[in-house]
């Protein structure tokens, strides 16, 4: 199975990732997550004070194993059609590794910036699975240049690997603010006598205004390559 973490989870269609988890899966978890699928698929969106579905992802955990809860909660998410007011109450009622769910799964689930509070709260906390998750491809398309720089500097700072951030390329090209923040942050840990991360040094090379423009990628699920500019 693929690296399901972060922005991979997020950009893996779901019909290739049920094929993936499934051949995966013990006979009792398969069975489980075929019937949990059913039902939000013939019970889709919000019913009553809770949801069937949203109890599947609750149990998700139990049932599958942490190895594959993730990306069994995402695929419920998508057979429930969960719209933005259903991926938020599930993510602020839901515990951490609910709320990673709701994030990997906003790409193919939210087509506009609706969901951005999500994205937004996640980047406050200094849980760097959530955060991870945050920086995902629902951000690198609707987050504004001002909030997607700190979250930036917020992977740096908590040791969130920088390659979690997607379409890193293409917004720190040129991004000469972008510079000025790495390097003054780069001047601080320096006098203070702290060693500089060494992702800061190649996010300061992405910014590089003379570097050779990164080439068009395109993200895969239902809305097709959709890029918000930085």
């Amino acid at each position: 199975m693929p690296d399901t973490a972060g922005t991979a989870l997020a950009l893996t269609p779901p019909a290739e990732l049920r094929s993936h988890l499934t051949a995966r899966l013990g006979t009792a978890a398969r069975a489980w997550l075929h019937r949990a699928l059913d039902e939000a698929a013939a019970h889709p969106g919000t019913h009553g004070p809770i949801s069937v579905w949203e109890l599947r992802i609750a149990e998700a955990g139990r049932r599958c194993g942490a190895e594959y809860a993730d990306a069994a909660r995402v695929l419920i998410l998508h057979a429930a059609r969960a719209d933005a007011d259903a991926v938020t109450r599930v993510y602020f009622q839901g515990t951490a590794a609910e709320r990673r769910a709701v994030l990997h799964a906003l790409p193919h689930l939210v087509p506009g910036p609706q969901a951005l509070p999500l994205v937004e709260d996640a980047l406050r906390t200094n849980d760097t699975r959530l955060l991870a998750a945050a920086v995902g491809p629902y951000a690198a398309r609707h987050l504004d240049p001002h909030q997607w720089r700190h979250a930036v500097l917020k992977c740096l700072f908590t040791g969130v690997p920088i390659v979690a951030v997607a379409d890193l390329n293409r917004r720190a090209h040129r991004d000469t603010e972008l510079a000025r923040m790495l390097g003054d942050y780069a001047a601080e840990r320096t006098a203070a006598g702290r060693p500089v991360p060494e992702d800061l040094h190649r996010v300061l090379t992405l910014t590089d205004p003379t570097a050779t423009p990164p080439a068009p990628t395109a993200e895969r699920g239902p809305r097709g390559t959709d890029g918000k500019e930085s």
